[in-house]
């Protein structure tokens, strides 16, 4: 895979740079050999990939904008693929630091979205914008709308087809598998060992390991992973390969306390009170053995503005059955009693809290006994706690009479997310006791919220929800992005 075609001189005539030519911080590649108006060829081909940047989003921006380039697909306009997030949110990634890495590219070489201005790029009529991994865009990119020339995604279809934005949209287990086919249908010869690892890679995690008993694997996504096996010998053996991605994807040994919490967070809110909610990938006793930890809990909490943080470490035993803990952190001891009376008397599940000894005052600390109970039961017991405490404190305010806050009280419980209720709650997912892998909290929620298991809901945290991204100025010269282009060039 050499990026270096698509950016920077190969061949002499070929692609030349002009560095005295800049869009919004961005330097623009024109055609050496041939002479082209600057429209023609002044603006980028975007491919982006959807807000969580998860491996199959990465692999497939990567890959698919090194295939508009070699098959010209760009309409004379640079492709250049986007990865979703801010810079310093991928390390965060810890699967696809570790693909990159054994791919050879470097984090460094990257561009990521908040490199790029791509509104105002729009604005100017220099972007052409291909989505991979979703198919419709978040409302705070809708201005972005007019930019989408094509889609190729494995999400439930949102998006209504048109002649000026082909769609490609089939239920398969990983987008990477729908970027396979068209280079492979189109420009075969392009798929070296390093398109190949990043596309099988992210095929076998998506697809955890072609099991069939884990209800992602489609016929589709089996072809693709043999033919690229086919035509890559030198690939790693599946199970391999997707340990090792499995494995990284639990790692934070590299994490700050920070990037912990937020490398898998939900929020929740009510009234005054806004709580965090992270899955730790620890036991709890290394967690709360950080140095440090009770100052840099207040610092996320003051930070982010949470008033209380809930972190369920969840560890995985050798037939890869969780192990749960909670720790219940606030500097406000009536938001930490409140919050852990109400998940230690909590029924609907009930958690089977066990209190256990904690070094810090601010800090109450749990064993989970009912390790059936995840994050995606936990957040109903939130939301009906602060619902509760809303409706407490409009009383004591002396809003509405007490028939009223009666009827509001029902009409809400009639209208409130339920926890789901049903045989899967009495026992683990049956693929997880046949050793294909332990689920992370967001695999786990997906396969309960997934439709028949076949369509892989859109991958969405709360890192993105809410948190619109930098539309400002640029902060990417157009020589830095030329070095790191040069750099990505020289490690292939």
């Amino acid at each position: 895979m050499c990026l270096k075609d698509c950016y920077f001189p190969c061949h002499p005539g070929k692609w030349a740079y002009a560095p005295d030519r800049v869009v919004f911080g961005i330097a623009t590649s024109s055609l050496g050999s041939e002479r082209r108006s600057a429209e023609d060829h002044s603006g980028f081909h975007v491919v982006l990939g959807n807000e969580a940047c998860d491996v199959d989003s990465m692999v497939s921006t990567l890959s698919f904008a090194y295939f508009l380039f070699k098959t010209s697909g760009s309409a004379g306009r640079t492709p250049v693929p986007v990865l979703n997030i801010p810079q310093a949110d991928f390390p965060l990634r810890t699967d696809s630091v570790f693909l990159l890495r054994e791919s050879g590219l470097a984090q460094q070489d990257l561009v990521f979205r908040d490199e790029v201005d791509l509104p105002r790029l729009h604005r100017a009529r220099r972007l052409a914008l291909t989505l991979v991994d979703h198919n419709v865009l978040p409302s705070t990119d809708s201005d972005l709308e007019g930019a989408v020339v094509e889609v190729i995604d494995h999400h439930l279809q949102e998006r209504v087809p048109s002649p000026s934005c082909p769609v490609t949209i089939e239920t398969v287990g990983s987008c990477a598998t729908l970027v396979a086919e068209r280079i492979v249908q189109k420009a075969p010869e392009i798929v070296d060992g390093q398109v190949a690892l990043l596309l099988y890679g992210s095929i076998i995690l998506d697809c955890v390991n072609m099991a069939p008993e884990a209800g992602k694997v489609t016929p589709k996504d089996s072809q693709y992973a043999r033919l690229l096996e086919s035509l890559c010998p030198a690939l790693p053996p599946r199970t391999p390969l997707f340990q090792a991605l499995h494995s990284a994807k639990l790692d934070i040994s590299g994490l700050t306390t920070e990037q912990m919490l937020l490398k898998d967070m939900k929020a929740v809110s009510g009234g005054d009170l806004k709580l965090a909610v992270s899955v730790v990938y620890t036991t709890l006793d290394a967690f709360l053995q950080r140095r440090g930890l009770q100052q840099e809990l207040c610092e996320f909490c003051h930070k982010h503005r949470f008033n209380l943080l809930v972190a369920m470490t969840i560890s995985f035993s050798q037939s890869n059955e969780p192990f749960r803990q909670l720790a219940v952190y606030s500097s406000s001891s009536l938001y930490r009693e409140e919050v852990s009376r109400a998940l230690e008397q909590a029924q609907t599940p009930s958690l089977s809290l066990a209190p256990v000894s904690s070094p810090y005052a601010d800090v109450r600390a749990y064993l989970q006994r009912n390790t059936l109970a995840s994050r995606k039961k936990l957040l109903p017991l939130l939301k009906d706690f602060l619902r509760d405490r809303e409706l407490r404190e409009a009383r004591r305010g002396g809003a509405g009479d007490g028939e009223d806050l009666q009827e509001e009280e029902e009409e809400e419980e009639e209208e409130g997310e339920q926890p789901d209720e049903g045989p899967d709650e009495a026992q683990p997912l049956p693929w997880r006791r046949r050793g294909v892998g332990g689920l992370t909290e967001e695999e786990e929620e997906e396969e309960e919220e997934g439709c028949g298991g076949l369509v892989p809901p859109t991958p969405m945290n709360s890192l993105v929800e809410g948190c619109p991204l930098d539309n400002g100025v640029p902060r990417i010269s157009a020589q830095a992005l030329l070095e790191k282009f040069n750099k990505m060039a020289a490690s292939l």
